[in-house]
């Protein structure tokens, strides 16, 4: 099962990765593409929940869910933080300038 999940989970982060860099392309805002991967974490943590229970075949599965999910999230303060400082870069060079 590790052989399957483990590669999963990655495959589940690159992909939530791609869809709010996809947002940030559209929407030129750093903001929306965090709340875009912050949203994708409840819905493949979800996914993954799912597709545990359904492999593993066991009520502790949903754990491996609540895992990525967790992990995304953690991605997606990441990615926020990251907004934040742009922003506070940004507005320090327009003032002094």
């Amino acid at each position: 099962m590790t052989n399957f999940l483990l590669p999963l989970m990655g495959v589940f982060i690159v992909i939530a990765n791609i869809i709010g860099f996809i947002f940030y392309k559209k929407k030129k805002n750093l903001y929306s593409a965090a709340f875009t991967i912050l949203l994708s974490a409840v819905f493949f943590g979800a996914i993954g929940g799912a597709l545990a229970i359904f492999i593993i075949r066991d009520a502790f599965a949903v754990f491996y869910g609540m895992q990525l999910a967790q992990y995304l999230l953690f991605n997606s303060i990441i990615v926020f933080i990251i907004a934040i400082l742009v922003t506070i870069i940004k507005r320090y060079n327009n003032r002094t300038t």
